[in-house]
């Protein structure tokens, strides 16, 4: 038997729901109580949540990099009802070298990691207005430091500490609650998917690019493999998504991991001693 509360009537969008941390995070609202609009790009992914959460779900057809579908998803949402809860999760990571990394790839990730996720905000906010809703924003430790051979994606996740951080300034007024969550490392496809493009990324660089970052395009491959094996599981974030979007008084921030915890410290040291610590060797 299905308990009815308060929260069985509330409703939350998911991004970048089919793996990982969005799969995990529907999962989690679901057996909170909560209605989940649950957004995918491919049919597969959205076949397998309709399977595996049945009515609590609503699958959208949603690519956060198509103004289209956001403004589509916007129009279904708001018709629907209020909406209490905006989770920004989807995202991709295209590493290389910035010295000879394709600016394609680099505006490719820009749009998906922190356009995108303006872009999905911007729809929704008539819906969470009516709520006076949350936006929770899953963002990263990359985007408190960086690191070689990510920084497409730290540039995208340093951006949106920025969009975060303004978006809770502007919305106060509405008392819309926006909180970023910086995980560590997290045992979820973006790895797999990561040394995927990189191998794509690798074959379009010129030979000299290859001899200069050999190394660190090699280093940068082993610590995905070790985040990949050793991450935390995604549900260790969904659940602090979960707290984030139904404590009474929400932190701005959460961090995941006891690497986050670690790497957050690095971050606050002098510029000098962090440069060094995260410089490359050669």
């Amino acid at each position: 038997m299905v308990v009815v509360t308060e929260q069985s009537m509330r409703a939350v969008l998911v991004t970048g729901a089919s793996t990982g941390i969005g799969a995990a995070t529907v999962a989690e609202l679901v057996s909170r109580g909560f209605r989940v609009w649950a957004g995918v790009r491919g049919e597969d992914a959205a076949a397998r949540l309709a399977d595996e959460h049945g009515d609590s779900v609503r699958v959208l057809r949603l690519d956060v990099t198509d103004a289209a579908a956001v403004a589509a998803a916007g129009e279904q949402v708001t018709a629907a009802g209020p909406l209490h809860g905006l989770v920004n999760n989807a995202g991709v990571a295209l590493p290389g070298p910035l010295e000879f990394l394709p600016v394609a790839a680099v505006r490719e990730q820009l749009e998906v990691n922190l356009l995108g996720q303006l872009a999905v905000t911007q729809a929704m906010l008539p819906a969470l207005r009516a709520a006076a809703g949350r936006i929770v924003m899953v963002g990263s430790i990359g985007g408190r430091i960086a690191a070689p051979m990510l920084g497409a994606y730290h540039a995208s996740k340093f951006g949106l500490v920025g969009l975060t951080d303004t978006l809770r300034a502007e919305l106060a007024p509405w008392h819309i609650r926006v909180i970023l969550i910086e995980p560590g490392a997290i045992a979820t496809p973006i790895w797999s998917r990561g040394a995927a493009n990189a191998d794509q990324l690798e074959g379009q660089l010129p030979a000299k690019a290859r001899d200069l970052y050999a190394g660190q395009i090699a280093q940068a491959r082993k610590n995905a493999t070790r985040s990949a094996r050793n991450g935390l599981p995604p549900a260790a974030v969904a659940a602090v998504v979960a707290r984030a979007l139904t404590t009474p008084r929400p932190r701005p921030r959460y961090l995941v991991g006891r690497d986050a915890q670690v790497a957050s410290v690095i971050a606050r040291l002098p510029y000098r001693l962090r440069y060094r610590l995260t410089a490359a060797r050669g």
